[in-house]
């Protein structure tokens, strides 16, 4: 079931794509850490621990194509161009590194791409759709008990620089039911930065990026995240993940510091696209990723309702 919903409130345009399965356009490919970290230098604190993610592909350097995945039921177009996407968001920090190249030309680096993430806050929530439950236990949205439907945290552009790297400064993601704890993606090039987000062109990928169970255990065992308790989904049970690690959006992380998760953690991915293709994931069969029916009540349905007309200013709060 695919549906969409648009509403234009000043510069940002919010639209939703209930969308399920795969779509066959678009491209993901897996290089090496030295790619995404060139710029950093490791310490003894980062480099004593064990790095997830990691196939055959991705040590050998080489980029691989793959299909898109959905986009899943809580996008919001007109997200903000801004490196830090937080706007105040508690939880365990992530540094992400995504990489673009065009598998089309020997892999090289896609310089001026617009990669735009989003993902939910530690308790499952997504901005603009924060009346939706989560799943399990979990507190209001806000402490008083009322809804921020005009929020845009935890989304954000940035734009590809000369090797085709971007920088986000975020947080580890929650869960909500049924899915395991990922990250959404999509890949755009041709379009311009206009009032502080992004206009025009077309979606070359649209992804999901994934987290190591252990790790993902480890870090929901802290606050904020402990306060969300129920039945969480790992990645084999995941209805969009498909078990083939790095090349299926499996991030690699080190975390900060090697005896202490709560300081943080680095992840890095390359996508490697078709800058000549358009996916938007908004076809396909199989699992959209929202809540099922049976779900605790105000989860959203197959088609959730459009969020509340937002008048929050476009203005680019990275820092």
């Amino acid at each position: 079931m695919t549906g969409t919903h648009r509403v234009k409130t000043f510069t940002r345009r919010r639209a939703i794509a209930v969308t399920s399965g795969a779509a066959a356009a678009g491209g993901i490919a897996i290089a090496g850490y030295q790619a995404a970290f060139a710029d950093e230098a490791t310490t003894a604190e980062t480099s004593g621990t064990s790095a997830t993610g990691t196939t055959s592909g991705a040590d050998s350097g080489t980029c691989v194509l793959m299909s898109s995945v959905t986009e899943g039921p809580y996008y919001l177009d007109g997200a903000l161009m801004r490196k830090d996407i937080t706007e105040g968001k508690s939880g365990v920090p992530l540094t992400l590194r995504i990489t673009v190249q065009d598998t089309t030309e020997s892999c090289a680096p896609v310089a001026g791409a617009a990669v735009e993430i989003w993902h939910c806050d530690a308790w499952g929530y997504y901005s603009g759709y924060t009346t939706a439950n989560p799943g399990g236990s979990a507190p209001a949205e806000s402490e008083d008990g009322s809804t921020a439907n005009d929020m845009t945290y935890l989304r954000g552009y940035q734009i590809a620089n000369a090797n085709g790297v971007v920088k986000f400064e975020t947080i580890f993601p929650g869960w909500y039911t049924p899915r395991t704890t990922h990250i959404h993606v999509k890949v755009h090039t041709g379009g311009e930065k206009e009032d502080g987000t992004y206009e025009g062109g077309k979606v070359n990928f649209t992804g999901q990026l994934f987290f190591d169970d252990d790790i993902a255990a480890e870090v929901q065992s802290l606050e904020p995240y402990s306060k969300h308790t129920g039945s969480y989904t790992k990645l084999d049970n995941d209805m969009v993940y498909d078990g083939g690690g790095s090349s299926s959006g499996l991030l690699t992380l080190t975390p900060v510091h090697k005896k202490d998760p709560s300081k943080g953690y680095k992840g890095y991915i390359t996508l490697g696209i078709d800058p000549d293709a358009e996916n938007t994931g908004a076809g396909g069969g199989g699992g959209g990723g929202t809540p099922p029916g049976d779900a605790p009540s105000g989860a959203p349905s197959d088609a959730p309702s459009a969020p509340a007309s937002s008048t929050a200013s476009s203005t680019d709060s990275s820092s």
